[in-house]
């Protein structure tokens, strides 16, 4: 157990904000830690958005490791980089990023467990060890995970900080007009399905830049570069759904019918720009599109060079 008393400097301060500074973790974690009611202010329950007074007493229950059970599968998963620290990969379309509700098994997460054994960090929780960020199942590209508390705690601030650079490739339906573009618009849940986000007033800042690649006029569609500044849940799929563009295969934000019969969004997550959660140094990583996605655009006439 660990007790902190509030000095008369640090009043006014939310909870979480307080905590992690003092025990240097992140805010997320210490909201999951207020959840489970292993922190009291003066004895009593709190909630994240609590601003200490002078002379609170808040009480930490340390957490004790839990064990993950999850079991290790032996998935197939191309590697781009990998150190004591993190490992990058290039998760592929269809595979879920972490067990959940209807995927108790073959994730991105069981296929690093039996990569990684035991290296991996356990702050994301008993199902997500590791994950500072995901794709959706349907998304392939790029990801990286975390191998131990440390990094995993950096990584986290510098998306938190906007300060990793993630590069996507979409192709959407329909002629796009501006040559490049920024979407801000506020992301939430649907007000009429919780099951998928919208662009809602009182939802959270959301903003993707876009540039375009290319236009095919013939087959009514656009190739676009996009970049995003927030990471917000389905961000690139709402927004340009939203604009009029949704992306070519989204069965979700649009009716997902397309002449090349793919299912699911034709979305990639080409290019990952961090510093190096211990050494500091800047890192840059590229997933290679996928054969689906290539043979989409060889047939839309590209020349898959230009996206280099």
């Amino acid at each position: 157990m660990k007790e902190f008393i509030v000095e008369k400097e640090e009043e006014g301060k939310r909870i979480d904000a307080y905590l992690a500074k003092k025990e240097d973790i992140s805010r997320e974690h210490v909201q999951r830690i207020i959840k489970e009611e292993n922190i009291l202010v003066n004895g009593k329950k709190t909630k994240p958005a609590y601003k200490v007074q002078k002379n609170d007493k808040i009480s930490l229950e340390e957490e004790q490791p839990k064990e993950i059970e999850l079991k290790a599968q032996e998935i197939p998963i191309e590697i781009i980089y990998q150190d004591d620290d993190i490992i990058v990969v290039n998760k592929p379309k269809g595979m879920v990023v972490h067990p959940g509700n209807g995927n108790p098994d073959g994730t991105l997460v069981n296929s690093l467990m039996a990569i990684c054994k035991d290296s991996l960090s356990g702050i994301g929780g008993e199902i997500r060890p590791g994950i500072v960020h995901r794709l959706d199942k349907d998304t392939s590209g790029v990801l990286v995970v975390a191998k131990n508390d440390k990094a995993h705690i950096n990584l986290s601030n510098q998306i938190k900080n906007h300060e990793v650079e993630k590069t996507y490739i979409a192709l959407v339906r329909g002629i796009v007009k501006e040559n490049e573009a920024t979407i801000n618009m506020p992301i939430g849940r649907n007000k009429n399905d919780r099951k998928k986000m919208a662009v809602e007033k009182d939802g959270k800042e959301a903003i993707t830049n876009f540039k375009v690649l290319e236009r095919y006029p013939k087959d009514n569609c656009t190739l676009l570069e996009v970049k995003i500044e927030t990471g917000r849940t389905h961000q690139i799929r709402v927004h340009l759904s939203h604009i009029g563009y949704p992306v070519i295969g989204d069965e979700v934000y649009s009716n997902g019918k397309n002449k090349w019969g793919i299912k699911g969004q034709c979305l990639h997550a080409k290019k990952l720009k961090f510093k190096h959660p211990i050494t500091g140094k800047e890192m840059e990583f590229e997933a290679e599109l996928p054969d689906y996605f290539k043979d989409v655009l060889r047939q839309l006439g590209t020349e898959l060079f230009c996206l280099k």
